[in-house]
């Protein structure tokens, strides 16, 4: 079984969210598991030189965008074991970063014509296209609209995952010629039409021969006007199409016992030594040292959907806490200005990054005690999977993957490996971790059967990668 991976972001190449993370181990644990998988991505500006300088040209050729006849080079490059394809044209990628640009509509659309066209000039023809986010929903599109008739495209099927169903590139009327060379047939509600614009992210859904998302309680919620910002009654209408597969993280990259950014490893059962990941990282960022005082960690986007602003809400009565409150993170400048504003008039009770800093992250991971996720909508997280592989307990709202994923401890039973609240109020999540900090300081027994418990859940991509593999075999069938 071949399978192409069509991401806009991999881990170590170019992150900027969780799509990186699984745009790697996804892949490694597939290939383990018998499939012969290989990422294709945009060889962006920012990918380091040492990547670079071991790629290996393997072809090049131009893609037709429109009145456009553009270069497409292809690059080749192998990383823990997984081959990886680089479409290489700098007028598209030799950019800062990855997104954010005005033409971002072009270069995606011819990231994703450039997949297709390629499979003409590699030695390896796919048997899917597993597509990923807007950036990559042109491909099922192209493929039925324009290679349906080509010898070596038109028995491949396509898969299509939703990260994050906000995000749905949506543009101007015009990129369906301008771009996609497809006429007006398309320009309908049941298929591109978005209002008076195109909606990719919908050609995504209705081109692609299944649709997945990133935990099954999303894939619920999206069906709902409240989580399906918008597009719910087509994704309604496709749920006989839809099945939600939960992430995992590479337990290989995520490993307190190994991982390299930490003061000091342990592991479940030597997880007391979190006291002394607390106090290094309490002396790093000038925090009174207290190997006693509650952590509370925050490694996050900064924007409403993280739930910031119910943290706005009671930022004060946490401080009024006897905690810690360390943040990490970038986002939209009326939360970054007020965490800054609380550091300063509080230094001796929090610690605001505002920055993106891998290291930090691991070393809050480690040290935290408690690691909060209050998300809107969380199609799956990273965070809670990261916080209970390190023995950091989770506090989130329930909805998407956090309530997939964490189960709220129950003091009368034991069970549990974190917290969790229902409604997205501040009253709420505040309760929640007025009752986690009792746990911890009244039933301390219990909470490190609750930390033992979290380290040694499974949160790995194996069960995972598992159902990905019988989803691709029905669809071969």
């Amino acid at each position: 079984m071949k399978v192409l991976f069509a991401t806009s972001e991999v881990y170590p190449f170019l992150k900027t969210g969780g799509l990186a993370d699984v745009s790697l181990a996804l892949p490694k644990v597939l290939r383990k598991n018998g499939v012969d998988v290989r990422v294709i991505m945009p060889k962006y500006k920012d990918i380091k030189y040492e990547y670079k300088m071991a790629m290996k040209h393997l072809c090049h050729f131009n893609v037709q965008l429109g009145w456009r006849n553009q270069y497409c080079g292809i690059e080749y490059l192998e990383y823990q074991g997984v081959p990886f394809y680089f479409v290489d044209n700098e007028y598209y990628f030799k950019r800062d970063g990855a997104y954010g640009y005005g033409d971002d509509d072009e270069r995606f659309i011819f990231f994703s014509r450039s997949v297709v066209e390629a499979i003409n000039y590699l030695d390896f023809n796919p048997d899917i296209i597993h597509c990923n986010d807007w950036h990559t929903a042109a491909i099922p599109l192209v493929l039925k609209a324009h290679y349906s008739q080509s010898f070596k495209h038109k028995d491949i099927k396509t898969i299509y995952t939703i990260h994050n169903l906000k995000y749905q590139g949506i543009f101007k009327k015009d990129i369906l010629w301008d771009l996609l060379n497809l006429d007006d047939y398309y320009f309908t509600e049941d298929r591109l039409k978005y209002y008076d614009a195109v909606n990719l992210m919908k050609a995504g859904i209705i081109y692609s021969d299944k649709v997945t998302t990133v935990s099954k309680t999303y894939a619920d919620e999206i069906k709902t006007s409240f989580y399906g910002e918008g597009l719910h009654g087509l994704l309604s209408a496709y749920s006989n199409k839809l099945i939600g597969i939960i992430n995992g993280i590479d337990y290989d990259e995520y490993n307190p016992k190994t991982d390299k950014f930490l003061y000091k490893n342990y592991d479940e059962n030597s997880f007391y030594i979190k006291r002394e990941n607390k106090i290094e990282l309490q002396k790093e960022l000038n925090l009174p040292v207290n190997p006693y005082t509650i952590m509370i960690g925050m490694v996050t986007r900064l924007t409403k959907q993280k739930g910031l602003d119910l943290i706005a809400e009671v930022i004060q009565d946490i401080l009024a806490l006897d905690v810690q409150f360390v943040i990490l993170g970038a986002g939209d400048t009326v939360y970054e200005d007020m965490f800054r504003y609380y550091a300063s008039v509080y230094p001796s009770k929090i610690s605001s990054n505002i920055k993106y800093s891998e290291e930090l992250a691991r070393k809050i991971y480690a040290a935290s005690d408690l690691f909060l996720m209050p998300s809107l909508f969380e199609p799956c997280g990273i965070g809670q999977l990261i916080a209970l592989r390190y023995g950091s307990l989770p506090i989130v709202r329930e909805t998407g993957g956090l309530k997939d994923t964490v189960k709220p401890y129950n003091r009368f039973t034991g069970e549990g490996n974190g917290f969790s609240f229902a409604h997205y109020s501040s009253k709420e999540m505040l309760d929640i971790i007025k009752y986690a900090i009792w746990v911890y300081n009244n039933e301390k027994d219990s909470f490190d059967k609750l930390i033992y418990r979290a380290m040694t859940s499974d949160n790995s991509w194996c069960e995972s990668a598992k159902v990905y593999v019988d989803v691709y075999k029905a669809l071969l069938q």
